[in-house]
């Protein structure tokens, strides 16, 4: 079965961190550049960050640049997304995507995970 699945969120302080999962199974994670987007009550998906498939181009919306980190074990069929100085505007649900690229448009992804939920609250 194709699929990725995410993990990791949960609710947090401002300030504090989390680290999102996405596992793939059913194909070779390795030929995919990995997506995380996110989605906040009441507004549309937006994407957070992209790493290429084999792990050496990573990009940021300005939004989470310099906070947020992407990394990936092919070997492990993992991509994880290490996010730190959370902020309640943070707040929503993380999707991890895979695409044969990064700039490859929003209806371009072959693979969707169902998200995983991130709240940063006080």
């Amino acid at each position: 079965q194709l699929q990725l699945v995410e993990s990791g969120g949960g609710l947090v302080q401002p300030g504090g961190s989390l680290r999102l999962s996405c596992a793939a199974s059913g194909f070779r994670l390795e030929d995919y550049a990995i997506h995380w987007f996110r989605q906040a009550p009441g507004k549309e998906r937006e994407g957070v960050s992209c790493i290429s498939a084999t792990g050496s181009r990573t990009n940021y919306a300005d939004s989470v640049k310099g906070r947020f980190t992407l990394s990936r074990d092919n070997a492990k069929k993992t991509v994880y997304l290490q996010m730190n100085s959370l902020k309640p505007e943070d707040t929503a649900v993380y999707y991890c995507a895979a695409a044969l690229r990064c700039d490859y448009p929003y209806d371009g992804m072959d693979y969707w995970g169902k998200g995983t939920l991130v709240t940063v609250s006080s």
